[in-house]
Parts: C-alpha cells; structure tokens; sequence
C-alpha cells in the first residue's frame, strides 16, 4: 500500500501504448492481484466491487494446504490470456505452484520475463514473504523457494549499476518474525511482521525501464 513499484507503468502515455485508453491513471487493468482473487470474473475498473466473483486461487490453495497438503494442483496463475488486452502489463512472473514436505509449505515460481536488476530482486523478495504467509495461513512451517527463470535480461541503463552490485560479497539472509496470529491470510497488517538482522549495502539507483 503507497508503495510507488508500479507508477511507472501506471501513467496516461503508456496506457494509451497498451491500447487502454479508457482506464484511469494508476489502473493497471486485471492484473496480478485480480486474477489471484478474481480469475475469470469481468474487469471493470479498479474501485469496482467483485466481492465472490471470479474464483479465488489464493483462498483455494489455502483450503488444499489445511485438509488436503498432498495436492499436486495447489496452482495460483496471474496468465489469463482472454484478459492480457486488458492489462497495462502482461503478467512477468505468473505462475506459482505451492507443495507440501514434511511439514514445510514450499512454493515453485515460473517467471517468463525477468528485469535482473530491479524485477527480479523484488519477486524473489514478495514471493518469499507469500510463501511465509501461506504457511502461516495454513499452520506449516515455510520451506523452500525455488525460481524459474525463462527470458532473464539486463536492460542497458542497468549494466553500470548491475556491474556494481555483483562486486559486493552477499551479506547473510534476515529472517522474519510475526509479531501476531491473524485468522485470515488478508487481515495481516505490515505491522505484524517484523524483519530481523536486515543489514543491506547501500541502495544503488536503477531507472525503471517502460
């Protein structure tokens, strides 16, 4: 929430460039989170109600990890071909596959175009925080991420920047604690969650290409 990821494609001109000339700014269209909660359901606008339409693949898999953890279909897909027209972006990672081991939920991305220098990083870190949510949800212990990369690229105002980062030795991961139990995966607030030993280098500046 307020968090300014997407602004750069969420602007009059690169509507217009997708063919969305009736969306509003910063209505990027059916994207991610409705064909997560809402797949199948009609896209209207953003401040449109769908309450119950559509099907909710995030609540489904939540269903599957409590009464049925051995599930192989345990999917959650953002790629709905008859809506991409209707995105401001085709979905970059879209889909994920969450199983079960010994207790520990793990969850399996397919990415199928890969901005290296600023996409990336932020999916590794998003899908990391998901894959900690679903287990929470479902009363698992978190496993494993495992990321599928089909086209990775570094865009060229990224080479300099990207060059620099890899001249730095990885710091040690931190870890997450939650500060309460909430009973239902969206009720969750950032305040509830804490991130623990976050020693980073200093940020390096990337332009966001569109």
């Amino acid at each position: 929430k307020g968090f300014p990821l997407w602004d750069g494609n969420g602007f009059r001109a690169f509507f217009d460039s997708r063919g969305c000339h009736d969306y509003e700014e910063m209505d990027l269209g059916p994207v991610y989170g409705f064909q997560w909660r809402h797949f199948g359901a009609e896209y209207t606008n953003h401040s449109a109600k769908y309450d119950g339409k559509g099907v909710d693949q995030i609540e489904n898999i939540v269903k599957s990890l409590r009464e049925n953890p051995d599930d192989r279909r345990m999917i959650c897909t953002a790629w709905n071909p008859a809506a991409l027209s209707r995105m401001a972006l085709p979905p970059c990672h879209m889909m994920a596959q969450f199983y079960v081991n010994n207790g520990e939920v793990s969850c399996m991305l397919y990415q199928r175009s890969c901005d290296m220098g600023l996409g990336v990083p932020f999916n590794i870190a998003s899908y990391a925080l998901l894959t900690f949510l679903m287990a929470k949800a479902s009363g698992l212990r978190p496993g494993e991420l495992v990321h599928t990369l089909g086209d990775a690229h570094v865009y060229k105002n990224h080479v300099e920047p990207c060059m620099q980062q890899l001249k730095r030795a990885p710091r040690a991961f931190p870890y997450i604690v939650f500060k309460r139990d909430r009973e239902f995966l969206e009720d969750y607030q950032e305040s509830d969650i804490e991130i623990i030993d976050y020693a980073p280098h200093p940020s390096i500046s990337m332009e966001m290409a569109v």
